[in-house]
C-alpha cells in the first residue's frame, strides 16, 4: 500500500509466508512468518530523501527455511538432515538520498 501527497510519499509493505512444507511428503513443515516494513520519503528539488523502518514489529522468526543434510566436523560423512534457517533481520532504520541529475 502506498500514498503520494505533493512532494511526500509513504508506503507500507506486509509480507506473509504461511505455514508450508519443507519436503515433498509434508512431514517437515515451517511455521508462518509476517514482516511489516514502513517507508516515507520527500522530494527536495533534485534530491529524494527516504526513511525506512524495517521489521516494524521486530519479528524474531525465520525469513526462509530449508531442509537438507549438512555436516559439521565430527559428524557422520553423509551429514545430518535438519532445518536450516535464515532469520529475519532485526528492527532497523535506514535513511537514504538520491540525487536526480
Amino acid at each position: 500500500m502506498s500514498a503520494k501527497l505533493g512532494s511526500f510519499d509513504a508506503a507500507m509493505r506486509v509480507r506473509y509466508l504461511g505455514p508450508h512444507a519443507l519436503i515433498e511428503d509434508n512431514s517437515v513443515r515451517a511455521p508462518a512468518t509476517t514482516v511489516v516494513n514502513l517507508r516515507a520519503g520527500r522530494r527536495f528539488g533534485p534530491v529524494d530523501v527516504d526513511l525506512e523502518l524495517l521489521n516494524l514489529f521486530d519479528t524474531a522468526r525465520a525469513d526462509a527455511d530449508y531442509y537438507y543434510a549438512s555436516r559439521l566436523p565430527g559428524e557422520p560423512f553423509e551429514g545430518v538432515e535438519g532445518i536450516h534457517s535464515r532469520t529475519v533481520e532485526p528492527r532497523m532504520v535506514r535513511i537514504g538520498a538520491t540525487l536526480r541529475i
